[in-house]
């Protein structure tokens, strides 16, 4: 059984982890401990902290996944888990939190977050033992319901993180087929094509002229290219249509049709939004190409955001 490692990518539209959740079977099979402190007196009430504390990500653990009929393995590097608790702060997550990675919940927020360094590691005296270089989290609990349903009832019982990831193999390989431009001497010229409809330029310019209106703060760079590409009519090769057809398929659970300010619905419609989807898909058809991007698709993103419930 193949054994992928899992990297971010950080040229890619998304990447990173955008939300923790709270699940009754944690993919990293760790359990929290819920923080039972001294209680603090307000006049003649006591209060909870209601803290739970447990490992979001642990470090060369193999997870098992299955994508369709392929079975396989993925995990992460030491340097990888630091990087994606990085970028969890540095994105502004720290409340984003979701119930078995199906409902967003409010109420929960990080308050505490740190690298296991040593055998000395405040995690320890919860009896969690976990290796080196495993990311601890502390989460606040102000959710009455939550708290009271879930939690004390031990309906979940560790986290599961969300978020995108690329396959360190795969990547590999599109680095070395993106820089093939010479074969035996002679520059290679690449095919290109410009046959995308009305709608994906259109999008695409919708999603300029949103953007441009919150101060062009949403999408990366590589996004906003993308939108000046499509909205000028240009022509984009194989490469870009696949990484299209994947962005788009993953990113559609962000789109709203009704907003106009959010990042998400503005990214969708930057890479040319629903009808850009349907002709990507429809090229990558054409070519031959569709069931190797979407296996490739599966594998790299950790089959529809991690979910733990297979």
């Amino acid at each position: 059984m193949n054994i992928l490692e899992l990297i971010i990518d950080e040229e890619a539209e998304m990447y990173g982890i955008d939300a923790i959740s709270l699940v009754e079977q944690p993919a990293i099979e760790s359990d929290w401990v819920a923080l039972k402190n001294q209680q603090l007196q307000f006049k003649t009430q006591d209060e909870e902290k209601r803290l739970i504390m447990g490992a979001a990500l642990i470090p060369d653990k193999p997870i098992y996944r299955k994508t369709g009929e392929e079975e396989y393995y993925v995990y992460f590097s030491k340097k990888t888990v630091r990087r994606a608790m990085e970028l969890y702060f540095k994105n502004g997550n720290q409340a984003n939190a979701t119930l078995e990675h199906e409902h967003k919940i409010n109420g929960l927020h990080l308050v505490e977050s740190w690298i296991v360094e040593g055998e000395q590691d405040k995690s320890r005296i919860y009896g969690l033992e976990v290796p080196v270089g495993t990311w601890m989290v502390s989460m606040k609990v102000e959710n009455e319901a939550i708290w009271e349903k879930f939690i004390k009832e031990g309906a979940v019982k560790g986290f599961s993180i969300e978020g995108f990831f690329a396959n360190k193999y795969e990547l590999a390989k599109a680095t070395v087929k993106k820089d093939k431009r010479y074969k035996e001497g002679q520059r290679v010229v690449m095919e290109s094509y410009t046959d995308y409809p009305d709608a994906v330029k259109n999008n695409a310019k919708r999603g300029i002229e949103l953007n441009e209106k919150q101060g062009n703060k949403c999408a990366t760079q590589t996004g906003k290219v993308r939108a000046q590409q499509l909205a000028n009519g240009e022509p984009i090769s194989q490469e870009t249509i696949e990484r299209m057809y994947s962005y788009l398929s993953r990113a559609g659970e962000y789109y709203d049709p009704n907003s106009t300010t959010e990042c998400g619905t503005i990214s969708y419609l930057l890479w040319g939004g629903k009808a850009g989807l349907r002709w990507a898909k429809s090229k990558l058809s054409e070519l031959e190409l569709l069931s190797a991007v979407e296996i490739e698709l599966g594998i790299e993103y950790l089959s529809e955001k991690l979910k733990s419930k297979e």
